[in-house]
């Protein structure tokens, strides 16, 4: 049984998600993304007009993909939220762990994008959006205050993204969880 062709724009951006996390969005070229996924260049303009619209889908999907991470390492550790808190860093895990990694795609494009671009924007976006859930997490959990402990997880979750690149260490993520705990802890002292 043959399967269909992958729509053109899904092409695109499957291919532009491999390369841009590889090499992030400034080391990839458009023609680059054309060969290889192999579309005619009319194709990718009419999908994504600039480039900037091509990695502004790219960061959609990995928003999408990281949140989604997040949230179901969160609920596997159980309905406590103060749980959920510190099962959150199982993604750490997963995602220090696999092949080809490099890093936290928001970060790495944050550090090449001009501040106050629409990609820059949409990093800082991304960013606010998990630290707000977390301050939710961490109001459920009756944390003395939410904002705080959520800034410092957040803070040793990007951390931890960035040592799994840098030292590859494998023990980083569980570090990461066990300091995680230790302030979820120490901001909830109903637990």
């Amino acid at each position: 049984m043959t399967r269909p062709a992958q729509p053109a724009r899904e092409r695109i951006l499957d291919t532009a998600f491999r390369l841009f996390y590889a090499r992030g969005p400034r080391g990839v070229g458009v023609d680059t993304v054309i060969a290889e996924s192999g579309v005619a260049k009319a194709t990718l303009y009419k999908h994504f007009p600039r480039k900037d619209d091509l990695v502004l889908a790219y960061l959609d999907r990995v928003d999408q993909t990281w949140l989604g991470q997040l949230r179901a390492a969160a609920s596997a550790a159980g309905d406590d939220p103060g749980d959920q808190l510190v099962g959150m860093f199982d993604a750490l895990a997963s995602a220090c762990r696999r092949e080809g990694y490099h890093g936290c795609a928001f970060i790495n494009t944050a550090a090449e994008s001009e501040a106050g671009s629409d990609v820059h924007a949409r990093t800082v976006e991304h960013k606010r959006v998990v630290l707000a859930w977390v301050t939710d997490l961490a109001r459920r959990a009756g944390a003395a205050d939410p904002a705080r402990l959520a800034r410092q997880l957040t803070l040793l979750l990007d951390g931890g993204l960035s040592a799994g690149v840098l030292d590859a260490e494998p023990g980083t993520p569980d570090t990461a969880k066990a300091a995680a705990r230790v302030l979820v802890e120490a901001a909830c002292p109903a637990r």
